[in-house]
């Protein structure tokens, strides 16, 4: 960080100022060591040719390095302006996080570029472990990225973080045969990283983060084919992959998370110790392997499971208007009873705002039954926009019919959120329900008929039945549900 100007003429003289204001350093007056001439920071003034300033106490360099490192990065910055010992430890400061927050005041427009340059042209790259750089909402020549990570990513560097809003071309040659033995967490945005084959392995690679990221399913599998000690992966809005595929090398990966990237038509996992998985993806195919650990699961659209989860306990499925045709069969998503014999909880949401699969009220009113099982695990089943859906009704009918543990059930006809406190006026004073159209809310209506006629009298007195209904209060219309 550039120094700061010096302080006004009324203030120069000021004395037994600390040495940062994070506190990190004691007064003067607070230390009773002895000092050195030469630990001196200076303060700016000179009278008669001798410059005045603030001793600081004597110390191995080894512990002032220490301390030095110790501080938050814009105080070291600021020490490193006025102290020589310190100035030496700056240019082997293990954490630089340089973004608008730490390289600006409230009263500084300095050039973004001009701040990262000074700070990197003064810190020789050795010993740097950690480099944030977020450049989002600046335009930054690229030029200027490929020299900072040049300078900065040198081999001992542990996390790499590269936030842009501007598609960079990442080179990969910065991730040097010394870098790769070292870097253990890779996160990008706003990049392009192609040319995987010039790369080696990443032997101590933990965590891979991408977001908005140009890579295809070849050049991905290649990287997770060289990077055999990942436990974390994470893909958002990477629109260049068509496939994933999860090698079995990689014995250690624990937590997959693919969000967004919306042109994945398959996803394969042979990676035997899975045990954390978030969906949000519209696929074909997908193959998660017989030995997968899952614990929690999060997706978007549901197909059949040909797999088993054996240690499966908390299922969470969200099927948006969105991505739900009229064809969808909510009842295919009873496999997960089989599929999951550990499954405890399960949360549903099916919030539409038109309704247009079939209504149990609309065809032949006769529920698909399965052959007789049970499911000894799971307590709870909670349905978010619960609605006369045919296959809905026989999923839930199923689910209470074979779930001999089950505590509670809650059916929300609405969305959830947005509910007022209900009751008299008085208790609910200016609080309203949100405004749902007509459709919503007539279908609503006929989600708690199919609830009373079907489901109701099918639950065991052991578990409770919890029917969240349109509030009467500030939606009173009914509807004939028969029709």
């Amino acid at each position: 960080m550039e120094p700061p100007p010096p302080p006004p003429q009324s203030e120069q003289r000021r004395p037994r100022q600390t040495l940062a204001s994070s506190g990190y350093v004691s007064t003067v007056d607070e230390i009773q060591v002895s000092v050195s001439p030469c630990d001196r920071v200076d303060a700016g003034d000179s009278k008669d040719g001798e410059t005045s300033g603030y001793l600081i106490p004597h110390l191995p360099e080894d512990i002032w390095r220490h301390i030095h490192f110790l501080m938050p990065m814009d105080a070291a910055a600021r020490a490193a302006c006025l102290s020589h010992a310190f100035l030496s430890s700056w240019r082997c400061y293990p954490k630089l996080d340089l973004n608008r927050r730490t390289l600006f005041s409230e009263a500084c427009s300095d050039n973004l570029s001009c701040r990262i340059d000074n700070i990197l042209n003064n810190h020789s790259g050795i010993g740097l472990k950690i480099l944030r750089l977020d450049l989002r909402s600046r335009h930054i020549p690229f030029p200027c990225i490929d020299k900072w990570l040049q300078v900065a990513v040198t081999p001992g560097i542990e996390e790499l973080t590269l936030l842009l809003d501007q598609k960079y071309k990442f080179p990969c040659s910065v991730l040097s045969d010394g870098v790769r033995s070292t870097i253990q967490s890779l996160q990008l945005d706003y990049c392009i990283f192609h040319h995987m084959l010039e790369l080696g392995p990443l032997r101590s690679l933990t965590r891979l983060r991408l977001m908005h990221v140009h890579i295809t399913g070849e050049e991905l599998e290649c990287l997770l084919s060289n990077s055999l000690a990942l436990e974390h992966l994470d893909l958002n809005d990477c629109d260049e992959l068509t496939f994933l595929k999860i090698p079995s090398v990689l014995l250690k990966l624990s937590y997959l998370s693919v969000i967004g990237c919306w042109d994945l038509q398959v996803i394969e996992n042979k990676a035997s110790s899975l045990s954390s998985l978030t969906l949000f993806v519209e696929v074909s195919k997908l193959s998660l392997g017989e030995t997968s650990q899952i614990r929690s699961w999060s997706e978007v659209n549901t197909p059949m499971l040909p797999t088993k989860f054996l240690n499966l306990k908390h299922l969470t499925i969200q099927i948006t208007g969105e991505t739900l045709s009229p064809s969808y069969d909510y009842f295919s998503l009873v496999s997960f009873l089989d599929a999951s014999p550990s499954l405890e909880t399960w949360w549903l949401d099916v919030s539409q705002e038109d309704m247009e699969h079939e209504s149990i009220f609309g065809g032949s009113s006769h529920l698909r039954q399965l052959p007789d099982r049970h499911h000894d695990r799971l307590k709870s089943f909670e349905v978010i926009g619960f609605s006369s859906a045919k296959g809905l009704v026989e999923l839930t009918w199923c689910i209470v019919k074979s779930s001999i543990s089950l505590e509670q059930l809650t059916l929300d006809t609405l969305h959830g959120d947005g509910r007022c406190s209900g009751g008299n006026d008085n208790d609910r004073r200016d609080k309203f329900c949100c405004s749902v159209s007509q459709a919503v809310l007539e279908e609503a209506f006929r989600g708690v008929a199919a609830i009373r006629k079907y489901i109701e009298d099918k639950v065991p007195p052991t578990a409770k039945l919890i029917v969240l209904e349109p509030c009467p209060l500030c939606h009173g219309t009914t509807v004939d549900y028969d029709r």
